[in-house]
């Protein structure tokens, strides 16, 4: 299907449309050899070789992320000042991701991204009448009635506002929290709807944004919107058109600020010790445990006695038979401390050993087999 060149590229994730029209002008695209330096060409991307700067174009996965974005962080991809950015959030998806609308500097909450410019377009197309929802403070005490106007909609500079949803949610001393629903996007509605009717907003948060919600995301955190999140936007505004090769997951992990500064914040709780089922193969072979406690002498070896068979008592290690242990029926020796051991060097049966100095000496039977040099009866 041919679509317009700089749709292709903006698609590819080259860079925005409008820059990609830029590209164009400049001369640096290339469609099948030929430099093309006018707006308005069709190509196909799929017969049509499409190069920018010399590389050929490759299309990207369709990405749909759903970011909490925090307070005091731009919406844009960069920033002159300096400032965070949303994309410092979402850099570890592979992928060149740009926000679906905005939110104010000071304004934390839902914020969709993605890759794909039909899912934008249709999403911040006036006609489109995405819903969002927004939890806001106000300076003062507000009635159900004093939320006529904003039902009814505020005249601001630009004009009218459609009416929205509104309703009071609880009272903190002298301040309320409301919650309000949009159908338009006007640049910062909300602010100044409560300017204009006399109710300063302290405090905002957008909670839902074409019925995907920021609940379980704390600030910084994202996640890839699922299959029935996609169903249910296509459904409602015509978009996405394909769903199947998207990346999409119930989560995607945590990424806050301090991610992109080389901090990583675990969302992760702390797991309960692993039982049969989820441990390794070891452990799932593992014979279970006995009643009683066993030292580690007792644990059955190839030639472990069969069921019933009365098992020995536990034994220490300093009790284990060696190799060259008597069979059965054969007397056991008393067990000896390591003290008593005889060293390899060990005189043989029948030498005493001396306790005062360590040396050998022959007993008085040994003494009498000697030879010659046995004392006889009569030498003194």
């Amino acid at each position: 299907m041919e679509e317009r060149l700089q749709k292709i590229i903006a698609r590819a994730g080259v860079a925005s449309r409008r820059a990609s029209e830029e590209l164009i002008l400049a001369g640096r695209v290339r469609v099948n050899g030929r430099v093309v330096t006018e707006l308005g060409l069709k190509a196909d991307r799929q017969k049509d070789r499409i190069e920018v700067d010399g590389k050929r174009l490759v299309s990207e996965v369709p990405v749909y992320l759903a970011l909490h974005k925090p307070r005091n962080v731009v919406s844009t991809l960069r920033d002159p000042e300096g400032r965070p950015t949303v994309a410092d959030y979402v850099r570890g998806t592979g992928a060149r991701l740009y926000p679906v609308g905005r939110l104010d500097f000071a304004t934390s909450g839902i914020l969709l991204m993605t890759n794909d410019g039909d899912f934008a377009n249709a999403l911040l197309h006036p006609r489109g009448g995405v819903p969002k929802t927004y939890v806001l403070k106000v300076q003062g005490v507000m009635s159900d009635d004093d939320l006529t106007p904003w039902r009814e909609g505020i005249r601001l500079e630009d004009g009218v506002t459609l009416p929205a949803e509104a309703r009071v949610l609880r009272h903190e001393g002298d301040k309320t929290w409301l919650e309000v629903t949009l159908r338009e996007g006007r640049n910062q509605q909300i602010r100044r709807m409560g300017e204009a009717s006399g109710w300063p907003v302290m405090r905002l948060a957008r909670t839902t944004f074409a019925g995907v919600t920021s609940e379980g995301l704390r600030p910084g955190e994202w996640r890839a919107l699922t299959v029935d999140e996609l169903l249910h936007i296509r459904e409602a505004f015509g978009v996405p058109k394909r769903i199947r090769g998207a990346m999409m997951g119930a989560s995607s992990g945590p990424v806050d600020h301090r991610r992109a500064a080389g901090t990583v914040r675990s969302s992760a709780k702390a797991s309960p010790r692993p039982g049969p089922e989820s441990a390794g193969p070891s452990a799932r072979n593992r014979a279970p445990a006995p009643s009683r406690a066993r030292t580690r002498t007792d644990v059955e070896g190839p030639g472990a006695p069969g069921p019933g068979t009365a098992q020995p008592r536990a034994r220490s290690r300093a009790n284990i038979a060696p190799a060259n242990a008597p069979g059965p029926g054969t007397a056991q020796p008393r067990a000896r401390s390591r003290a008593n051991i005889a060293p390899a060097n060990a005189p043989g049966p029948g030498t005493a050993r001396s306790a005062r100095n360590g040396r050998s000496e022959t007993t008085p039977r040994a003494a009498e087999t000697r030879g010659p040099r046995a004392r006889g009866p009569g030498r003194r």
